[in-house]
């Protein structure tokens, strides 16, 4: 794709090495064809006992048809029969993985794309990817998050050489994993005006192509999702389409800051607390739905009252910044203008059947203020969120909400 070649921002963008994408009822039997067709020897199938009943089990069916060799991994699920991309699973797909396997195939939703992904990448064979529900937009981007000594940290591995998305195994995922796809696809307003506000202000490298091509893949759910809530075939066309457009955004810029600030900085940290406390996981979608609501209010108040004050603004910044934030003042006001309140988020997310609440997540108040407080540290990107705690004192602010 020429992507990478029509673009002026100055930045060096990857390629988008993806040969074949194809979104259809019968993507699984064209994946049997890519596979035989590319004559691959031997093809490593990485799934879970769930992923292997969705779409596993099937597409072996089809690679015996063509005299394919295949053989399968089954990914081991925790204390809590959660299957996770950590230390274990990754260990477990290296030591099965055939001397002959020239090809992975990554059977199932996120965590099993990032467990693929990491083996691709560190044997230096391809991986397909084959979704088995619409639930997350890190499918066709290059980065693997990973639990990696109790931290969740993104690392930069590989994009898949094709991708083969089964409408109709899509539509049998369960409700709460369409909805998870969907909030994904939500966190992009804070995501997206946290990025532009980290390149008005701090020089981050910015790229309004990929901005442009992540918001469309967002104003396609927002416009569509009465069809997405009802989960017919259509529905889950345009939310798999919309994920996979984020995550090509993201392979294109070659990080992830198109469809990750703040909002994904509080889901990471959430994470990292239930791993740390032994607690069953959350799917990360209904996480940074949850996050994505929570801090637009906070945005749109406390972050617009402090930008907004020129006598207080003097008083925190160092001159550099404050010059940067007046000089695009009107510029970021309507960036985060442009988030939705947390009420209309909600709504959006309640029509899926998603969560609204940190505490119907499980995550309590003291979870809440201590994130609000500490994410921002996981990553070194100058969110909003970044700016109300190393500039605004916002701790403070947070320590006396009741």
């Amino acid at each position: 794709m020429t992507l990478a070649h029509n673009c002026d921002c100055g930045n060096q963008h990857n390629s988008i090495p993806i040969e074949k994408m194809v979104v259809a009822n019968d993507a699984l039997a064209e994946a049997a064809v890519f596979v035989k067709n590319k004559a691959f020897k031997h093809a490593f199938l990485i799934a879970d006992e769930n992923t292997l009943n969705a779409a596993g089990k099937q597409l072996s069916r089809h690679f015996t048809e063509k005299n394919i060799d295949y053989s399968v991994c089954l990914i081991q699920p925790d204390a809590n029969n959660d299957v996770v991309a950590d230390e274990k699973s990754l260990v477990q797909a290296l030591l099965e993985l055939p001397r002959e396997a020239d090809v992975i195939i990554a059977v199932g939703a996120g965590t099993l794309h990032d467990i693929a992904r990491f083996t691709s990448a560190k044997i230096g064979v391809p991986f397909i990817s084959a979704p088995t529900a619409p639930s997350v937009d890190g499918f066709t981007s290059l980065g693997a998050p990973l639990i990696i000594r109790g931290v969740k940290t993104t690392f930069q591995m590989t994009a898949p050489m094709a991708l083969f998305a089964d409408l109709a195994v899509l539509k049998a995922s369960p409700q709460k994993m369409i909805a998870a796809g969907f909030g994904d696809m939500v966190a992009k307003y804070t995501s997206l005006a946290d990025w532009k506000f980290s390149h008005l202000v701090k020089g981050e490298p910015y790229c309004p192509l990929v901005a442009k091509i992540t918001r469309e893949a967002l104003e396609s759910c927002i416009d569509n999702v009465t069809k997405i809530s009802i989960g017919d075939e259509e529905g889950i066309q345009i939310l798999i389409k919309a994920l996979i457009k984020s995550g090509l955004a993201m392979l294109l810029f070659g990080q992830s800051h198109p469809a990750s600030g703040g909002e994904h900085h509080l889901s990471h940290y959430w994470e990292m607390e239930f791993l740390q406390q032994n607690r069953p996981a959350v799917l990360h979608g209904a996480k940074v739905g949850v996050s994505t609501s929570l801090l637009a209010d906070i945005y749109k108040k406390e972050f617009i009252e402090v930008i907004t004050d020129p006598v207080r603004l003097a008083s925190l910044c160092d001159h550099q910044l404050e010059k940067n934030i007046t000089e695009n003042l009107q510029e970021i006001i309507a960036l985060y203008g442009e988030v939705p309140s947390s009420s209309q988020l909600g709504g959006l997310l309640e029509k899926l059947g998603g969560a609204t609440f940190p505490e119907q997540l499980g995550i309590d108040d003291n979870l809440v203020k201590r994130s609000l407080s500490d994410a921002h540290k996981l990553r070194n990107r100058f969110t909003a969120l970044r700016f109300l705690n190393e500039v605004a004192n916002y701790p403070k602010i947070i320590s006396e909400l009741s």
